[in-house]
């Protein structure tokens, strides 16, 4: 059977599956605003215009299809990997800066899977065993359940009782969704979770609607195109900043289309292939930073989305890349999707979340990992216990992510442990 004739029986929508108009609709937005929070963090945090940063993500998640070949449902949104560096160029040289080491990190993805087109594929199935791909996959969705928990509890820092109130009821309202709602309204269990916390968040008056009142309807955003808003020149420093970060993405990127696998029941490291998928997450990269967006990678929340939904269709993905384009226009209902406060995002998210690491506990079960051996049960302790924690790499500007330095840990670990520890051999 070739990969366009098969089906997962088990998705309610599959990869090439394009829902009714409609339903279209309402499951793209859902898309959207599940990533709108994390995405125009990265701007806000940075100083780049957060309506930018929804184009460049609509971009690229359109780059992105088109070089895979709308063959895997990812969306792209705005890198947190980046962020220290990006503080650092704007301080001392401003946007250009950064879009030139956005552009030089895409164009690292692309070398990198030109390598990998030249050589193939195959040596990850040596370093990539269950043993690592299930715990790693855990990190990716335990990995932020401590922000999350903090934002549904703490407003500026202190211990807020609305708060919480507010990310509980989110939560209990989208699991009753996801559990009793058929049809159309039991596919986006999401969106309709993040339209009653909204209105619960309202109620208990934790909603900043000035902005709202204050924005335009209409809303060019602060594009930064070079040649066009600014002459670009050399900025050395920018490109030895960012360019090693590259690397750390790419063990995201992959961790994130090892989850896909097990969702969509594909392997994307074989078609449409990992020289692909790096290629079209680096040519959205480049995009992003030829418009004045921040680096874009793929999501968690938004594979959290697939999990949950089973509606796994590349149509419903291309459509929330085409609204955030259009939403970065629109400046009144990117205000109010920017009002969302944090203990509804944070409702959510102890859903998607969590849905990410059942889906590495899965791979175990389904392997068969055997704990009783001292190999695995070390390997998965140490990925599990550094990628939660937190423990983070750092020297000078170059920093490893708690998620990718778990990742490169339990592949070492793999690699150099004996598969049999001395006190387990039989003795003669």
């Amino acid at each position: 059977m070739t990969e366009k004739e098969f089906r997962n029986e088990e998705a309610v929508l599959d990869i090439h599956d394009r829902p009714k108009p409609a339903h279209w609709i309402g499951l793209s937005l859902q898309h959207l605003f599940t990533m709108f929070g994390a995405t125009v963090l990265v701007p806000i945090l940075v100083g780049i215009d957060p309506g930018i940063a929804l184009v460049s993500s609509g971009l690229g998640t359109m780059v992105y299809l088109f070089v895979t070949k709308g063959k895997i449902p990812a969306y792209l949104g705005s890198s947190f990997a980046f962020i220290a560096a990006m503080q650092m160029l704007m301080k001392s040289d401003g946007y250009p800066a950064i879009a030139q080491g956005a552009i030089t990190t895409g164009l690292v993805y692309l070398i990198v899977s030109l390598i990998i087109k030249k050589i193939g594929s195959d040596w990850l199935d040596k370093i990539l065993p269950p043993i690592v791909v299930g715990p790693v996959v855990m990190v990716i969705g335990l990995g932020l359940a401590s922000n999350a928990a903090n934002n549904a509890m703490f407003n500026n820092g202190e211990y807020d009782f609305k708060y919480i109130a507010v990310a509980l009821l989110t939560l209990g309202l989208t699991i009753f969704y996801n559990m009793f709602f058929k049809g159309f309204l039991g596919l986006i269990p999401i969106l309709l979770g993040i339209v009653s916390g909204y209105l619960i968040a309202l109620a208990f008056g934790i909603v900043d609607v000035e902005p709202i009142k204050e924005a335009a309807w209409l809303a060019m955003p602060n594009f930064e195109i070079p040649f066009v808003q600014y002459q670009p020149k050399l900025y050395l420093n920018a490109i030895t900043t960012m360019a090693p970060i590259a690397f750390v993405t790419m063990t995201e990127h992959i961790g994130h289309l090892m989850v896909l696998n097990k969702l969509t029941k594909r392997n994307f490291f074989q078609e449409p292939g990992l020289s692909k998928t790096l290629m079209g997450d680096g040519a959205a990269q480049i995009v992003a930073g030829l418009v004045g967006g921040p680096p874009v990678t793929s999501y968690g929340e938004n594979i959290g989305v697939l999990a949950i939904t089973r509606v796994h269709s590349v149509f419903v993905i291309g459509g929330a890349a085409v609204f955030a384009v259009g939403l970065g226009f629109v400046g009144k209902l990117s205000a109010v999707i920017l009002s969302i406060p944090g203990p509804v995002i944070s409702g959510i998210s102890f859903v998607l979340f969590g849905v990410i690491a059942a889906s590495g506990l899965k791979i175990l079960i389904d392997n068969q990992i055997n704990f009783d051996k001292k190999k695995n049960l070390l390997i998965a302790s140490v990925i599990l216990v550094i990628g939660i924690g937190g423990l983070v790499f750092k020297l000078n500007t170059f920093e490893l992510s708690s998620m990718a330095l778990a990742t490169v840990l339990g592949i070492i670990l793999n690699l150099i442990l004996p598969e049999t520890a001395r006190s387990e051999e039989k003795s003669v």
